[in-house]
């Protein structure tokens, strides 16, 4: 029988946990050419504004060098954000595919010089200790198969002073708001995937993810055993969202 330790969710099922990775892959390998597209179809817009708090909650200071890393980031939404404050940024992310659609955008953005695209692992970050002023990660940890590893990764490149900032989805807390998002994710989100991406299982997926992912208050407590100090977190929209925050002291 197999150990349950050994087993993980990937959207609405139980899988191995060693083969939850590949089969991520195989969900960003079908939407990355339509990514960003969708996020602007799904979000209304909304992960636009999502993603500029981000950045202002991480408020890099233009006068002095800053390095960030952005992790599953791929297609560099974040990071060309960053980068606009004059801060050098590198993108890791898994997918190959992902990398490809940012590094296609890098090249016709001004700020995508300062910006490097690096393929690697959220569990086991292919750079050096101490590395980073800043980390962000959005929309992406819920994907991890070891989240636990990925925020023990965080916590050790950062340099000591440095911020830990995720922006991940989260439980709506507005009565009847509740009720129409969860129809509008169930319902709406795979049917908008099958028209404009060309298949409807991997926002299937995307939704199902979002149910599994852990409540504000405990992925907080995950992120004070990685090692983190003042940690916190907003909910915005409502509590379809939330940043979480850690610092590294």
């Amino acid at each position: 029988m197999p150990n349950p330790a050994q087993q993980t969710h990937f959207g609405a099922r139980t899988v191995p946990l060693d083969a939850k990775q590949d089969l991520v892959d195989d969900v960003f390998h079908k939407v990355a050419g339509r990514y960003d597209v969708m996020n602007d179809v799904m979000s209304m817009g909304l992960h636009r504004v999502w993603k500029d708090i981000l950045v202002a909650k991480l408020n890099p200071p233009r006068k002095r060098p800053f390095r960030h890393l952005d992790v599953a980031g791929g297609t560099g939404d974040v990071a060309f954000r960053v980068a606009a404050t004059g801060a050098e940024v590198t993108v890791v992310d898994v997918n190959p595919e992902m990398l490809r659609v940012g590094e296609t955008r890098a090249s016709r953005r001004r700020e995508g010089a300062r910006v490097s695209f690096v393929e690697g692992n959220a569990e086991q970050l292919p750079l050096p200790d101490a590395t980073f002023d800043g980390y962000t990660i959005a929309f992406g940890i819920r994907n991890v198969p070891r989240i636990d590893l990925a925020l023990r990764e965080a916590y050790r490149v950062l340099k000591r002073g440095g911020r830990f900032l995720c922006l991940e989805f989260s439980r709506v807390d507005v009565p009847g708001l509740d009720r129409v998002y969860d129809f509008y994710s169930e319902a709406a989100i795979p049917a908008l995937g099958k028209v404009i991406a060309g298949d409807g299982a991997p926002y299937r997926y995307l939704v199902e993810s979002i149910r599994q992912f852990p409540p504000p208050d405990l992925f907080c407590d995950r992120v004070l055993e990685a090692g983190f100090a003042r940690v916190g977190y907003t909910r915005l929209t409502g509590g379809i969202v939330a940043i979480h925050s850690g610092w590294k002291l």
